[in-house]
C-alpha cells in the first residue's frame, strides 16, 4: 500500500508585507543574507514564492525593507527633555544595539548610503548638531564623523561577535585575543603590548559610548 507524502499545511490568515518582513528578519537573525532565500522564505510563512513576489519584486527590496523596519523601531520616538548630546548618546546606543542584535543590518546601511535607514539617523544627529549651535560650516563634518564612527564602532562589534568560535563566550574571546596582544614584539607592537589588559577588561557599550562623548567634547569645543 502506497504511502501518500502529507503536504505541508497552507497559512490561514492573509499574507501582508508586514508579515513577509517580520519572517524576513527573523531569517536573516538565524542564517544571515546567505541564507535569506524566498524558497526559505516560503516554507517559513507556509505559502508559496509566488506569493511573497506578490508584495516585494526580490530579495534587494526585501533586505532593504527589513532594514527599515529595524532602524525605524530604533530611531522612534524622541526624548523632548533630553539634552542635544543625551539624544545622540541615545540613539548611537539604539543603533549599536540594534546591530548587535542584528549584524547583517551594519552590512546593509553600508551598502545604501542614500536609502531611508541611513537618512533617518544622519537627519536626526544633524537637528542636534544644530540644537548645539555648531557652525553651520562645521555641521557637515560633525554629523559624517559621528555616523562613521557610530556605524563603523557597531559593525566592528558585531562582526567580532561572528568571529568567535561556537560556543565562545565575550569573556574567553577577549581573553585569547589580549593574550595574543601580550605576546606580540615588544619592540613593532610596544603600544598595543601595554593595552592589552585593558582589552581584556573593558566594556564593549561603555567603550563606545566614551568615543561618543570624545566626539562630542571635539564638536563642542570648536564650537
Amino acid at each position: 500500500m502506497a504511502t501518500r507524502t502529507r503536504r505541508p499545511e497552507r497559512r490561514q490568515e492573509p499574507l501582508s508585507r508586514e508579515s513577509i518582513v517580520g519572517a524576513a528578519v527573523e531569517l536573516l537573525d538565524t542564517v544571515g543574507e546567505g541564507g535569506l532565500t524566498f524558497r526559505a522564505l516560503a516554507e517559513r510563512l507556509a505559502t508559496g514564492p509566488g506569493a511573497i513576489y506578490w508584495h516585494v519584486t526580490g530579495k534587494t527590496e526585501l533586505l532593504a525593507a527589513a532594514t527599515e523596519a529595524v532602524v525605524a523601531t530604533t530611531v522612534a520616538g524622541d526624548d523632548t527633555d533630553a539634552t542635544p548630546q543625551e539624544a545622540i548618546r541615545a540613539l548611537a546606543l539604539g543603533l549599536f544595539d540594534a546591530i548587535d542584535a542584528h549584524p547583517w543590518v551594519g552590512t546593509q546601511l553600508a551598502r545604501t548610503p542614500s536609502q531611508a535607514p541611513m537618512l533617518w539617523v544622519f537627519e536626526r544627529i544633524g537637528r542636534r548638531l544644530q540644537a548645539l549651535r555648531v557652525p553651520e560650516a562645521a555641521q557637515f563634518t560633525a554629523a559624517s564623523a559621528l555616523m562613521s564612527y557610530i556605524l563603523g564602532v557597531a559593525g566592528q562589534n558585531a562582526a567580532n561577535a561572528r568571529a568567535a568560535q561556537p560556543g565562545t563566550d565575550r569573556t574567553e574571546f577577549l581573553d585569547a585575543v589580549a593574550t595574543a596582544w601580550a605576546a606580540l614584539d615588544p619592540d613593532e607592537y610596544a603600544f598595543t603590548r601595554n593595552v592589552a589588559g585593558q582589552l581584556r577588561e573593558h566594556d564593549d557599550r561603555a567603550e563606545f559610548v566614551a568615543g561618543i562623548d570624545l566626539i562630542l567634547t571635539g564638536i563642542t569645543a570648536r564650537r
